[in-house]
């Protein structure tokens, strides 16, 4: 289905097979402006109220840049580049893709052999992401508010920053009916992941959400890092499991029933029991590493690789032998939206359930718009061995899509409104940017 949904810029993100509720714009154009309780938390109540397992942060507004906060060049950190709570993964091979017949994009199961990098133990932090705005003063893509220029026959009042948010619907729905917990919210951004009316104060240690691919892309070149490959992202994720359901084995709920991932429990999507003890996002490391050491490689929020994203992908490479350090493939192409420009998302959030999206599973695959951000996105970073450090440098436009030098992608719209059309047996959101007015 689809279902014409909000303007921003690129602020649609790969959540779960998403659809969003809309509201007219202009001549016959579209914008998702909020509900009544859009600057509230997700469920409805303060963040405080409904989750106690946070921890606290300050953080101060950082200086917009000369150029609305994204740099002409990618940023770079002054200081030298540091391991420092990351993990070395040795060298190997593995067999990537999932089994499950549900995610037809990834049961073309082939053979990958990656070199050795190092992979951050935890998801990017509220706590790490501020000391990179406060160094730079950059804005995220939620952040920054569309110019009216391109929006001729816009009214003013809706050209506000702002990012899609769950919000729990208060009594049952159709699952069919994604608009009715995904909302535009005015406002939202990585400082107020819910609205206004949230903040992260209470939250250092938990992963940042509400960035695009190019935030998380501009963070890393700062921090003298890289996005994960899609290979180096399942490879460190399997934790040496080769070809298991999920990163520490084949049963969701080991040890005695306890719960090794914060993903959603209950009745999706108004019904959340919270038992693994999260609402929403957790702090990095509230559940165990897998056998390499990492943390949240499943669930907690989905995480942006470099890879563009394409639905044949692993059916070019099947057959082929060996695929060394695959680096994904040279252009984007979903067979659902076919012009739409999409990058990889991994591990699955704290929404994947198995009543709607199971793809939690590690071998499974996301994908989101490059621009769009969300409030259960995140990622982490890598760095290569060698010192020729494949990097995310990108010819970006001014908002922030971008080519990866062998072949440039732009979308065609700039600060458009967003169609997001949904598969209903599949997990990540599928955007396409329409024309505000012509």
């Amino acid at each position: 289905m689809d279902v014409i949904a909000i303007i921003g810029r690129v602020t649609v993100a790969l959540v779960f097979c998403v659809a969003i509720p809309a509201l007219l714009l202009s001549d016959g154009a579209a914008l998702a402006a909020g509900t009544s309780n859009s600057g509230s938390a997700c469920y409805g109540g303060s963040i405080s109220d409904r989750d106690s397992n946070l921890h606290g942060v300050s953080t101060s507004d950082g200086g917009s840049t000369s150029d609305g906060g994204r740099a002409k060049k990618p940023m770079r950190s002054s200081r030298t580049r540091s391991t420092k709570g990351m993990v070395w993964i040795s060298p190997g091979r593995f067999t990537m893709g999932c089994k499950d017949e549900t995610f037809k994009d990834a049961k073309a199961m082939h053979e990958v052999q990656v070199d050795g990098f190092w992979i951050d133990k935890t998801e990017i932090t509220n706590e790490q992401f501020s000391r990179f705005v406060e160094a730079t003063g950059y804005k995220t893509a939620a952040e920054r508010k569309p110019d009216a220029a391109e929006f001729p026959t816009a009214p003013p009042e809706n050209l506000v920053a702002g990012a899609l948010v769950f919000i729990a619907p208060t009594t049952a729905v159709s699952k069919n009916s994604h608009y009715a917990w995904w909302h535009y919210v005015p406002g939202a951004d990585w400082r107020h992941p819910e609205g206004p009316l949230s903040d992260i104060k209470n939250r250092a240690k938990h992963p940042v959400v509400q960035v695009s691919w190019a935030d998380a892309n501009e963070y890393a070149n700062w921090a003298g890092k890289r996005l994960p490959t899609e290979a180096e992202f399942e490879f460190a994720s399997r934790g040496g499991l080769d070809q298991k359901r999920f990163s520490w084995g084949d049963e969701l709920k080991p040890d005695g029933g306890k719960w090794r991932a914060n993903i959603f429990q209950g009745v999706f999507p108004n019904g959340n029991t919270a038992e693994d003890g999260f609402l929403t996002t957790a702090p990095v490391r509230s559940f165990p590493s897998n056998n390499y050491g990492l943390f949240d490689t499943t669930g907690n929020v989905w995480e942006w690789c470099s890879d563009w994203y394409r639905s044949d992908y692993y059916e070019q490479l099947a057959g082929q032998g060996m695929i060394l350090n695959p680096q994904g493939p040279n252009d984007s192409f979903d067979s659902n939206e076919p012009k739409q420009v999409k990058r990889v998302q991994r591990g699955g959030s704290f929404l994947c359930t198995d009543q709607y999206c199971a793809r939690y599973m590690v071998g499974a695959r996301g994908k989101g718009d490059p621009g769009s951000s969300c409030s259960n996105v995140g990622f982490r970073c890598v760095i290569s061995r060698s010192s020729r450090t494949h990097s995310n440098k990108l010819s970006m436009d001014k908002d922030g899509i971008a080519g990866d030098g062998s072949k440039t992608f732009v979308s065609p719209v700039r600060h458009s409104l967003t169609r997001v059309d949904c598969n209903a047996r599949e997990c990540s959101s599928n955007q396409e940017r329409s024309v505000v007015s012509r």
